[in-house]
């Protein structure tokens, strides 16, 4: 590998965002052999998968030593025993990602709900390739869906043209909801790519070993369509930034730090906690009324 590719990761920086059983769990043995697979001993697997984990909790934490935060997270409208699917690419996938926290955030703040976070995010997939593994990924079937798709959308790469149109994402992503709504009766949360840095992203070698690039203003372009759908949308563009804050976002650009992980969660949970939402309201803590007991009142089941 190193004498074809310039640029070869150590195994932690891999295995915060690639995750083979997910795509090829089904192979006999694949498990047992993820450690030979990314060059580590078992126990060195297993060490850096708990540092991860270590990092996502103390993540949850610090966001519920927040008193106001911990009082949404009570008022969070999970069922008890509900199942949450957190659907995405690189930036769910990743092992302090947002599906993580919140996964640690409902376990301390929640203990008695038995809810259980999916985290079903695929690194480098785009909506049209979620949507050709979707049926497969709605089993067991979940209450919830939390959907943040579209940032490799508009990758372009060698500065041509986006991997995927933005007409064919809103119709990719419209596709993945039509599906979920014959198949399931899971309530629906859309989240809006994330904005980027753009000079970092120039700047960082993998990418530029890729030629894989992205523009704000096809982010935005996307944000702006998904503002128009029926079901609840958390806009990241305004949680961000256009440029995303230098402190939300990671070293090469794209990836939010872990502190951009935590505003994710945190515009989440404002957003269902938030006042009675009408179809396709973005949050916005400007507006917000703290006092509505269920914002999805008027979101159909």
């Amino acid at each position: 590998m190193t004498e074809q590719t310039p640029y070869a990761p150590p195994a932690e920086a891999q295995l915060q965002y690639v995750h083979l059983e997910k795509l090829y769990g089904y192979l006999p043995g694949l498990t047992e052999s993820l450690p030979t697979i990314f060059g580590v001993q078992p126990e060195e697997y297993a060490a850096i998968l708990g540092r991860f984990d270590a990092r996502a909790r103390a993540a949850a934490e610090s966001l519920l030593a927040d008193a106001a935060f911990a009082d949404r997270v009570a008022l969070l409208p999970f069922e008890p025993g509900a199942r949450v699917l957190a659907v995405g690419d690189s930036i769910t996938d990743d092992l302090q990602s947002w599906a993580e926290i919140l996964r640690h955030v409902l376990a301390l703040g929640r203990p008695d709900g038995q809810l259980t976070v999916v985290n079903a995010g695929l690194s480098a997939h785009t909506s049209a390739m979620i949507l050709r593994r979707w049926p497969s990924m709605l089993h067991p079937v979940p209450d919830w869906i939390i959907c943040g798709l579209g940032g490799n959308d508009v990758t372009r790469i060698a500065g041509g043209k986006t991997q995927v149109s933005l007409a064919e994402s809103v119709a990719n992503l419209r596709e993945l909801h039509r599906v979920a709504v014959e198949r399931t009766r899971a309530r629906w949360v859309w989240l809006t790519p994330v904005p980027v840095d753009e000079t970092r992203a120039g700047q960082h070698r993998p990418f530029q070993y890729g030629a894989s690039s992205w523009r704000n203003s096809d982010i935005t372009a996307l944000a702006d369509a998904m503002r128009s759908f029926d079901e609840p949308v958390v806009d990241l563009v305004r949680s961000f930034g256009v440029p995303a804050r230098s402190d939300l976002q990671g070293a090469d650009g794209v990836h939010p730090s872990l502190a951009g992980e935590q505003q994710i969660v945190r515009a989440l949970v404002d957003l269902l906690t938030g006042q009675r939402l009408d179809p396709g309201r973005t949050s916005d803590a400007s507006s917000r009324d703290a006092s509505s007991s269920d914002p999805y009142d008027s979101v159909q089941d």
